[in-house]
């Protein structure tokens, strides 16, 4: 089997990510059957596991590039094997050789992005703040009750840019006082390290870091999974810890704590869709179900897969910027399942699932039949 880099590089680079659980593997495949892409292709996590054990992985296959980073095998795995580490670490190496495969390559330029615009989208750093423009909202002091990290999808998507209006406003009406960084802020480099970019996510999770301590950031209000995990769970590796809140979360804080009072009715049938990195990751299961169950009139409906067995949409891993062909798409089977139970509104809150979601949508041709939300744009309605 040929292989670009020799078999012990394989296999300390593996150790050195963290991943050298791999030799834990007895083969049982209970990772296989959890894994999404075994829905819609042939593929075995099992197999690329074997061969790391040994230094055989082909780092010039796209195989190494599917794992989504969902966490249902981590989840499944009897002896911690620690496949997304694993994964990574093949990952570092196919990087550091620049071996992509044409399907992954688009990666490689939304890591050129985020080097020099600090973002993976290809827009200029200023206008970061731009979908902003008329809502008056401040520039981040110390002192203020919150910081408002909007997050790349959020500042810059058409999309996206209504679930950053929607959260601003919902602040406003309670009365938080927060504010955005605009222009200073970076990505939080998530999915970049999850590519195999590691000092790439050094270099930005690094200047975050320095900006917040220096304009004596506190308390932090997420609109991504991907930022809440890495904030919460990445940047502590770099002797930081910052009060970290996920707009979900914050939102059933509001309302119980009075500061955000629901006055209308939402008169359809919706279901949740829990994103891998709020569920799996990080255990946020209710809170986003119990803000949607106090608005009247809304009828909440469970999908299959849901919860710890939610269906990863596809964007995890860095895929959101990867070439996924049609047929292949996860978020197609979510849209299908949120039809099958006859919800009228698929909600979630990850700005990668909304994309895949909206994907989808005019893929299946569902525009009619099914809205696809962010819990922030449902509130923003009924406060």
């Amino acid at each position: 089997m040929e292989t670009v880099a020799p078999f012990k590089e394989v296999i300390e680079e593996i150790k050195e990510a963290g991943g050298e659980a791999f030799r834990y593997c007895f083969q049982c495949g209970l990772c296989d059957t959890v894994c999404p892409w075994n829905r819609v292709r042939q593929f075995s996590i099992r197999k690329i596991i074997r061969q790391a054990t040994f230094g055989l992985t082909e780092i010039e296959s796209e195989d190494i590039w599917r794992c989504t980073t969902c966490g249902r095998c981590p989840q499944r795995c009897p002896r911690g094997v620690k496949q997304i580490e694993v994964g990574v670490s093949l990952r570092r190496v196919a990087s550091n050789y620049e071996v992509f495969p044409p399907s992954v390559r688009s990666a490689r330029t939304a890591r050129a992005s985020l080097i020099s615009e600090g973002n993976p989208l290809q827009f200029d750093r200023k206008k970061r703040a731009d979908w902003a423009n008329d809502l008056s909202v401040k520039t981040f002091a110390e002192g203020m009750e919150a910081l408002y990290f909007v997050g790349c999808y959020l500042s810059y998507d058409p999309r996206m840019k209504k679930v950053a209006i929607a959260t601003a406003n919902i602040l406003k009406k309670a009365g938080v006082d927060f504010g955005i960084l605009g222009s200073r802020e970076s990505c939080c480099g998530e999915s970049i390290r999850k590519t195999g970019s590691e000092e790439v996510f050094k270099s930005l999770a690094k200047e975050n870091i320095k900006t917040f301590i220096d304009n004596g950031v506190k308390k932090i209000i997420v609109s991504s999974p991907h930022c809440y995990h890495t904030f919460k769970n990445e940047y502590p590796e770099f002797m930081v810890n910052f009060e970290v809140v996920y707009i979900s979360q914050y939102l059933s804080e509001l309302i119980h704590a009075g500061r955000l009072e629901i006055t209308k009715e939402y008169a359809k049938k919706v279901t949740y869709h829990d994103p891998c990195y709020l569920g799996r990751h990080n255990d946020i299961y209710e809170e986003p179900r119990d803000v949607l169950k106090m608005i009247p009139s809304l009828e909440l409906v469970e999908m299959a897969d849901s919860r710890k067995d939610s269906l990863c949409c596809g964007g995890g891993g860095g895929r959101i910027w990867m070439d996924t062909p049609k047929g292949e798409r996860f978020s197609d089977i979510r849209l299908e399942q949120a039809h099958e139970v006859g919800a009228q509104v698929l909600v979630t809150s990850c700005p990668y699932c909304i994309t895949n979601f909206e994907e989808s949508r005019l893929n299946l041709e569902y525009g009619d039949v099914l809205e696809i939300k962010d819990i922030t744009e449902i509130i923003q309605e009924v406060i």
